[in-house]
């Protein structure tokens, strides 16, 4: 029988190069897949890691795709360095949009541009409050973090539902579920003329130095990590878990509320039953793909926005089906929890003949013992 046994001293190297491996094999079970669905391997590969990047204005689709990924990812990155497992972050994605979504709506022609900062701000209180239900079960009733925040995501995306078919839908469109579009003061300042790339690629990339410098030069990020690291010694040293716990939720839950109103009031410049596309799920793939670092969290924040045009072009250019964007996100979270159980574990082949032996031995030793 197989066995699994710990490596003395994991190599450091193989680590860091955990996630490239990982993409490897993802590639490699990608052209299994598209010869099976009869396309040509070549051309499908084609769609997922050149056509994104071939150009510059491809490059500014990868920037907006990325945005959102990045901030959730962060925010996750954070928490499951303190240990919390925070899987809810798409309905605090949804939330800070609902949050965002409502400060623009009140928006006229005259209002001031000034209003961004507010609707950015909403974004970031919605997420943050939607993530303190989950502290709160937590805290005060030891409930499950990974179950309240996962449920918290479909009660979220009910809120979006009710609030687009009800009381917020657009008395003018003809009746689709949607808000009515935002004020042009409202809209997301962009960076590039002809493009969509706006200041939230400058936000997040502000929130990278900012996460960077909150775990490793402050305080309390070294206490969130040693919590994580070590439970008992976190206590021993008198950190405490519960502020841990809020501190953690509060920031991953404000940045990804914050992700949802760039969305909100940048590329969709209105509220539709649309707004959840899966960058909260996507973003739990992209923190342990970055290892849990800022600086990977970029890296693999633009893998997985390639990822996502990709899809969108291989299915408009061959015909593939939509659900080959999640089935590469899985393939590449599996190849890498699959590279780091290697990396830290050996197989042992143990013989079976043993086990038989070692149960006879216990009755006989039990004789003894009574003799």
């Amino acid at each position: 029988m197989l066995k699994l046994e710990a490596r003395p001293q994991p190599s450091k190297a193989l680590s860091f190069a955990s996630p490239l491996l990982a993409l490897a094999l993802t590639v490699l079970i990608g052209i299994v897949l598209f010869a099976l669905l009869g396309k040509d391997p070549l051309r499908a590969l084609q769609m997922f890691f050149w056509e994104p990047i071939k150009n510059g204005y491809a490059w500014t689709e990868i920037a907006v795709k990325a945005t959102p990924l990045v901030l959730i990812g962060l925010g996750l990155a954070i928490c499951y360095r303190s240990n919390v497992w925070n899987i809810g972050a798409e309905g605090q994605f949804v939330i800070g949009a609902v949050f965002a979504g409502g400060v623009a709506m009140h928006a006229g022609t005259e209002t001031s541009r000034a209003i961004v900062l507010a609707i950015l701000l909403a974004g970031v209180v919605g997420g943050m409050l939607w993530a303190a239900i989950v502290a709160l079960l937590r805290d005060r009733f030891n409930a499950n973090e990974i179950l309240v925040s996962l449920m918290l995501v479909y009660v979220g995306v009910l809120v979006l539902g009710y609030l687009v078919y009800g009381p917020w839908k657009d008395p003018k469109g003809y009746n689709f579920p949607q808000t009515v579009t935002f004020a042009a003061s409202t809209r997301i300042p962009r960076l590039v003329d002809g493009s969509r790339l706006n200041i939230g690629v400058l936000i997040a990339l502000a929130t990278v130095a900012l996460s960077w410098l909150f775990l490793f030069r402050t305080y309390r990020g070294f206490a969130l990590q040693v919590g994580g690291l070590a439970p008992a010694a976190a206590r021993y040293a008198g950190f405490s878990s519960r502020r841990a716990l809020w501190t953690a939720l509060l920031i991953s839950g404000g940045l990804a509320g914050l992700a949802g109103a760039l969305e909100a009031a940048g590329p969709l410049g209105q509220l539709t039953p649309h707004v959840p596309v899966g960058y909260g799920f996507a973003a739990i793939i992209v923190a342990f793909v970055g290892r849990l670092h800022p600086a990977g969290v970029v890296f693999a924040g633009i893998l997985m926005s390639m990822f996502y045009i990709g899809g969108e072009l291989a299915q408009s250019r061959l015909g593939l089906p939509k659900a080959l964007t999640g089935v590469f996100q899985g393939l590449l979270l599996f190849a890498l929890l699959a590279c780091d159980t290697l990396i830290h574990y050996r197989i042992r082949w143990r013989s079976a003949a043993r086990a038989p032996v070692a149960a006879a031995a216990v009755p006989a030793a039990t004789a003894a013992k009574e003799a």
